[in-house]
């Protein structure tokens, strides 16, 4: 039986499916799944009062690795496969734009930081280094000034950051359904927008 056409309607619930079916895969050699990771994410994004739309980035920022034609990246890769492309492309037609720019705009946003910020790259994983050199390395003066002009560039460098507070193994976080109904809040906010 195929999947019925994604909407405003069952876009969080075919989201929630997906995190019970695959969230237990490893994260890119972190010690945490991709659940633990992307809950974590919105957990650290709750602790500093975020705005539900930020929770939401913040819990949904690596999707595209579940969703990328690419498939999943591992430290073995020798190249990126975009999944924050594949990842905002699969929730631009139901989330709001800063969700959106949030998603696309993670990977470089590390980019930026480590363009932006001396010690930015000290506290990386090694796994995140790993990824930044196949992302691109750090920004250039052009790129960094390119980045700036996205409107919501602030709110993907906190995104970013929750992303890399997101991989402690001891960190205890809520399931996924606890934050169905915030996800379904935002895509009808969005909806009646």
């Amino acid at each position: 039986m195929s999947q019925p056409p994604l909407n405003r309607a069952n876009i969080v619930e075919f989201i929630a499916d997906i995190f019970e079916r695959r969230g237990a895969e490893s994260y890119l050699g972190e010690a945490v799944t991709m659940a633990q990771h992307m809950l974590q994410g919105a957990v650290l994004a709750e602790s500093e009062g975020a705005p539900e739309e930020l929770v939401a980035a913040a819990l949904l920022h690596d999707i595209g690795h579940y969703t990328s034609e690419f498939g999943t990246l591992s430290l073995g890769d020798v190249r990126d496969n975009f999944h924050e492309e594949a990842g905002a492309a699969v929730l631009a037609p139901f989330f709001p734009a800063v969700i959106v720019e949030c998603v696309r705009l993670h990977v470089p946003a590390k980019r930026y930081l480590c363009a932006t910020e001396a010690v930015y790259y000290s506290r990386l994983s090694e796994a995140s280094k790993h990824t930044l050199s196949l992302q691109g390395g750090p920004m250039s003066d052009a790129e960094v000034r390119e980045f700036e002009r996205n409107p919501f560039f602030r709110e993907a460098v906190k995104v970013r950051i929750w992303d890399d507070g997101g991989k402690d193994p001891a960190m205890v976080t809520p399931p996924f359904r606890q934050y169905v109904p915030l996800l379904q809040r935002v895509v009808d906010r969005h909806k009646a927008a």
